[in-house]
């Protein structure tokens, strides 16, 4: 079993690293925690909460384009029983340079919003609590 202090990073590649950080950045209140330059032939960020345990890291491979989002179900999802929260976080996600799009899965439109960023990942802003 995974200890419950332990520390969840996703991490994905973009072809558009400073761009992608910028977006969430602003969309999500994401703070950087961690940058690094040519390290192994890799550009990245972490970004995050410093204390949440879950961090986001972008990287970009000098050299080598990855392109778009494989599917529409390469998601993020956060869960904001606020209505008033869910909303300004929905707000956020357009100013910050997303896209509102139809999710390819009808349940995440029930009572939530898909975003899209410039590499076609998309983020759900859910607004209910997470039910186990």
């Amino acid at each position: 079993m995974i200890p419950r202090d332990a520390t969840l990073r996703v991490v994905r590649p973009t072809d558009n690293l400073s761009q992608i950080t910028e977006m969430y950045s602003k969309a999500l209140g994401f703070e950087m925690l961690k940058q690094f330059q040519d390290q192994d032939g890799f550009d990245g960020v972490v970004l995050g909460h410093s204390r949440h345990a879950y961090h986001l890291e972008f990287v970009h491979q000098q050299g080598v384009t990855v392109g778009h989002a494989p599917t529409q179900d390469n998601l993020l999802v956060f869960y904001l029983d606020c209505s008033q929260v869910w909303e300004r976080a929905c707000r956020g996600m357009i100013d910050a340079g997303f896209t509102v799009v139809e999710s390819n899965n009808p349940y995440w439109e029930r009572v939530g919003k898909t975003f899209e960023d410039v590499d076609g990942y998309r983020v759900v802003l859910q607004n209910r609590d997470w039910e186990r």
